[in-house]
């Protein structure tokens, strides 16, 4: 995860740099804070991935010497059918709408985008598809 890693401190250096260049030529607040806010967020991810990456074992794409057939197996459970997606986006479209139309109608799409967000992550933690 080295490489990953590396390449999000290396935008963050670039990141800095362009908005120390911005700030001089334009005196833009608005554009610089944007920046110096997309520099924290590349130099966040980066020192994650490499702190975490230290502590895992390494992976077959880190092993220069590795080979394709250590990359397979199974990646994870992805579900092969869930209505639930599309509950928390008509939830979420609700509660957005909420914003234009009044707060009423904002509270009720918040409780809807949880209710529904509860279905969805507890989809498989009973009946047939128990784990």
């Amino acid at each position: 995860m080295k490489v990953e890693g590396y390449l999000f401190l290396g935008c963050a250096l670039f990141f800095g740099a362009s908005d120390l260049v911005y700030w001089n030529l334009s005196h833009d607040p608005t554009g610089t804070t944007a920046l110096a806010l997309s520099v924290g967020l590349a130099f966040l991810s980066g020192f994650y991935i490499l702190f975490t990456g230290r502590r895992l074992p390494i992976r077959p794409e880190d092993d220069p010497q590795g080979e394709i057939y250590q990359g397979t197996g199974e990646v994870g459970f992805f579900s092969p059918h869930s209505w639930w997606p599309l509950f928390v986006g008509l939830a979420g479209a609700l509660a957005a709408l909420g914003l234009a139309v009044g707060w009423w109608l904002f509270l009720i799409g918040c409780l809807a985008v949880i209710l529904s967000l509860i279905g969805f992550v507890f989809e498989y933690y009973r009946g047939h598809y128990a784990h």
